[in-house]
């Protein structure tokens, strides 16, 4: 079951600003992951700001870009839903791999926060929207502060 064991996160994201790279794709679901990412941001007392990106397979190149301009936490947000066609394998791992690049090559933590589903239903119970079951944008923003301030306790000892 999704979901299942997560833990619960307090962030401390005083100081930070968080970098939110959000595919255009699926509004419905987009707006839900966003909204919940700010909400999330918010209450950990970061700033955030919003790069909005054509779809998952720009999502990397941006985040890469941010990091290079000395990003403090970056949060990638996407939905890619399975199709009849290879093309979701496609975009999910190029994806995947280019945030997990990004992270490894900047160390600059990437909250992932793209979801790969089979069916809109799916999407919708993660989106963070109302009545969906969980939120998997103010997940990633959280994920992500932590990191940060995991990284930062690491810099200055």
């Amino acid at each position: 079951m999704s979901g299942a064991g997560a833990p619960t996160i307090a962030v401390d994201g005083s100081g930070l600003t968080v970098d939110i790279v959000a595919s255009l794709w699926h509004t419905q679901v987009m707006d839900g992951l966003v909204a919940g990412a700010l909400r999330a941001a918010e209450a950990a007392g970061a700033e955030a700001r919003v790069i909005r990106v054509p779809g998952a397979f720009e999502l990397p190149v941006v985040a890469e870009q941010l990091a290079r301009n000395g990003s403090q936490a970056i949060v990638a947000l996407g939905v890619v839903i399975r199709g009849g066609t290879p093309h979701f394998e496609y975009v999910c791992d190029a994806a995947t791999r280019g945030l997990t690049d990004v992270a490894r090559q900047h160390a600059v933590p990437v909250g992932f926060g793209l979801l790969t589903t089979d069916t809109d239903e799916q999407a919708i119970a993660r989106a963070g929207l109302p009545g969906s079951s969980e939120d998997k944008g103010a997940e990633a923003v959280e994920a992500a502060l932590a990191t940060a301030a995991v990284l930062r306790g690491l810099r200055a000892s």
